[in-house]
């Protein structure tokens, strides 16, 4: 598929919709694709509402009491949840260490993201695939929604990424593609041309041409340039050197 790069450090402010990752050239992407009555798939391999909470009172995190971990805000259920130990609480509007009504949400999950498409396309029919909505038959239950038209949007998490064959699917959002880059592991690169490939391999498997939208603060990073062209030997090329 055709792909536009978004330099997201060159584009920091956010598009119509007010929310900074979906930025003005995807925002103009997806008015496109769905006054043509076409479908697209949004990627942003983060689940939840917010990844974690901070008090802007004490600056301490929210963290499960087993791991350590920030806690991520699952809004619908109302839940505060570990994603290695599924420890989970209530949500609360005060900071468990000192009190104050002052937490913020910090970062963005695929739940705020969907929240974000329905307000900014009124219009359209946005769907989730993540593990919170694949639970038993869930996964199938959304594709066959898409496959028979009755979502236009669809925002998941490398769950969207599999080797599904929406021929609907014209447009791929990517909201953040060097996200995977960040993680504390030497196969960060590797997995990240790995998903890029895969998520861009969605757009334009039917008659009609695809086109992928992705957003990056890192355009030159070796494993998103080769991700675009699908070329795994200069991928590789690049990533043994490193290793």
């Amino acid at each position: 598929p055709e792909v536009e790069v978004v330099d997201l450090a060159r584009h920091p402010g956010p598009g119509p919709s007010g929310h900074p990752l979906l930025s003005g050239p995807l925002h103009r992407a997806l008015e496109r694709c769905l006054s043509a009555g076409e479908q697209a798939i949004l990627f942003l391999n983060r689940r939840g509402f917010a990844p974690s909470l901070r008090c802007g009172a004490c600056a301490g995190l929210l963290r499960c009491p087993a791991c350590s971990v920030s806690l991520t805000e699952h809004r619908r259920a109302g839940l505060l949840r570990c994603h290695y130990c599924d420890f989970a609480m209530q949500v609360s509007e005060a900071c468990p260490s000192c009190g104050a009504l002052a937490l913020e949400r910090v970062g963005v999950g695929t739940e705020r993201i969907e929240d974000a498409l329905s307000a900014s396309f009124p219009g359209a029919r946005v769907g989730r695939l993540d593990r919170d909505t694949a639970a038993g038959q869930g996964v199938e239950a959304v594709l066959e929604r898409m496959r028979t038209r009755q979502l236009d949007l669809l925002v998941g998490t490398q769950m969207v990424a599999k080797g599904h064959d929406l021929p609907g699917v014209t447009l791929v959002g990517v909201l953040l593609a060097d996200q995977s880059l960040a993680f504390p592991d030497f196969r960060a690169s590797e997995r990240t041309f790995q998903l890029l490939a895969r998520v861009a391999g969605r757009a334009g498997r039917g008659e009609l041409p695809g086109r992928v939208v992705l957003q990056t603060y890192q355009p030159q990073h070796f494993a998103v340039r080769h991700a675009l062209t699908h070329d795994y030997l200069g991928f590789y090329r690049a990533e043994i050197g490193e290793r």
